[in-house]
């Protein structure tokens, strides 16, 4: 496939994007002067923006259409508490009246600590999504822009040693300034210190497939067919946009790792043996099920997941509970993988989940196929979140904090992961996270 169809079919512009993963050097320049809790930790960004009354306080249509007191919980691998009796519409079948069977033996509130109500620190998507991954919303907002202040990826390669393969975020699509997200623009830290960016929407779409399997028929031979064809090509576009992938370097192991892992991606996914969730009729459960192959092949010691597909809620509240459903699917599948089907790391790995923000309390004009009203993300409610973590030295069915007591912040998820990973230390004396953040061990 040319270079010009590829950039027409996927929609890739001038808003460019780094959809294939790379690899960069690895090293550090201090030894770490925190422990490890334990050796893995994968972070649910729980993206797109969840309103609080629809997710941890159980309240489905009863606190959100008028003349429908239907409480329940639609999230039921996550969240103790009875589903809705009444107007389902979030799961499969005509209409979605079908629910999705739950994966989870028990809960993910039964085995871990729920923060029942948390404070975001933006109302945006960008800013929500850098107070996750830098502990704070310093940051230029917009395309072409990557966080001001260090990544999490960036202080535990720095200040704990991790290679390059030890660090991956994978991304549900490479729309606005999400693939930026893998390191800053932090004069001590930057791309040297990065992580890997993934979005198998993207690398493994229709399209993306299609570009491969050219790459693999016209260069049999050639040790950058198939994926590396993509990779440079991906590369390219991203290098024209942003300006440049500045100090980007591999290995020649880690370049063969992530050759042999890719190319066995695209055999499988054009076998159908990707670990998909038992359902995967939208692009964040596609993204898990690609999530657990990297969890598989390189037990990561950070892996970040970006779900985002509850964005619909702007336009579609039936689409968004339904997208709700399914990230609650894809997250119990993510952590029943990692307990069963890796079991190298199942006991030694911490999974936390917070949304990056979350959404009004009064709706937008805009009514649904049902006449349901859709809701932004603007007022002080959007400020409402929660956090959920589980894993060793988690206290099991533990609530902390509720409805009107606050406890907590979203940069806690940050230091939280590098508490675990040994570098909480060096994150809190570079002093550029935001006031008030600690680690959630600090507040149990």
């Amino acid at each position: 496939m040319k270079r010009r169809d590829f950039i027409r079919k996927t929609g890739l512009t001038a808003a460019g994007a780094l959809a294939s993963p790379y690899i960069l050097p690895s090293g550090r320049l201090f030894a770490p002067t925190g422990s490890r809790m334990n050796g893995h930790v994968v972070m649910v960004m729980f993206a797109g923006g969840v309103r609080q009354q629809e997710s941890i306080l159980q309240r489905y249509l009863d606190d959100s259409q008028e003349n429908e007191p239907y409480p329940g919980n639609i999230m039921y691998n996550m969240l103790n508490g009875e589903e809705p009796e009444e107007k389902i519409v979030y799961g499969t079948g005509q209409g979605g009246i079908n629910p999705i069977p739950q994966i989870l033996d028990q809960t993910l509130q039964t085995q871990g600590t729920i923060f029942r109500e948390v404070s975001a620190l933006s109302a945006g998507h960008y800013g929500g999504l850098n107070s996750l991954i830098q502990g704070s919303t310093v940051t230029t907002q917009g395309l072409k822009n990557r966080p001001l202040n260090p990544t999490i990826f960036e202080y535990l390669r720095r200040h704990g040693g991790y290679s390059a393969t030890d660090m991956w975020f994978i991304g549900n699509g490479i729309s606005n300034s999400v693939p930026l997200l893998n390191y800053s623009g932090h004069s001590d830290y930057g791309a040297a210190y990065g992580a890997n960016f993934f979005a198998p929407s993207v690398t493994f779409s229709e399209v993306g497939q299609e570009f491969l399997g050219d790459a693999k028929i016209y260069h049999p031979e050639n040790e950058l067919a198939p994926m590396y064809q993509l990779k440079y090509f991906l590369d390219n576009s991203f290098e024209e946009y942003a300006g440049g992938l500045l100090s980007l370097g591999n290995t020649e192991e880690e370049k063969q790792n992530i050759k042999g892992f890719m190319d066995d991606m695209f055999t499988r996914t054009q076998n159908g043996t990707i670990a998909m969730p038992p359902l995967t009729d939208n692009n964040d459960l596609a993204t898990v099920g690609y999530a657990c192959e990297v969890i598989r092949h390189f037990k990561p010691a950070l892996t970040v997941v970006n779900l985002n597909s509850v964005d619909s809620c702007h336009s579609n509240f039936s689409g968004y509970l339904s997208s709700l459903h399914r990230a609650d699917h894809a997250i119990g599948h993510l952590w029943n993988f990692i307990q069963n089907e890796v079991p190298e790391i199942a006991n030694d790995t911490t999974m936390i989940i917070t949304p990056e923000c979350g959404r009004n309390l009064e709706p937008n004009n805009i009514l649904d196929e049902n006449d349901w009203r859709a809701y932004d993300h603007s007022d002080l409610n959007s400020l409402r979140v929660w956090t959920t973590m589980v894993g060793p030295n988690v206290p099991s069915n533990l609530e902390i904090g509720g409805e009107g007591n606050p406890v907590g912040q979203v940069t806690d998820t940050m230091m939280t992961i590098a508490d675990i990973l040994g570098v909480k230390p060096e994150v809190q004396g570079a002093g550029l996270v935001a006031p008030g953040t600690n680690s959630l061990f600090d507040l149990i």
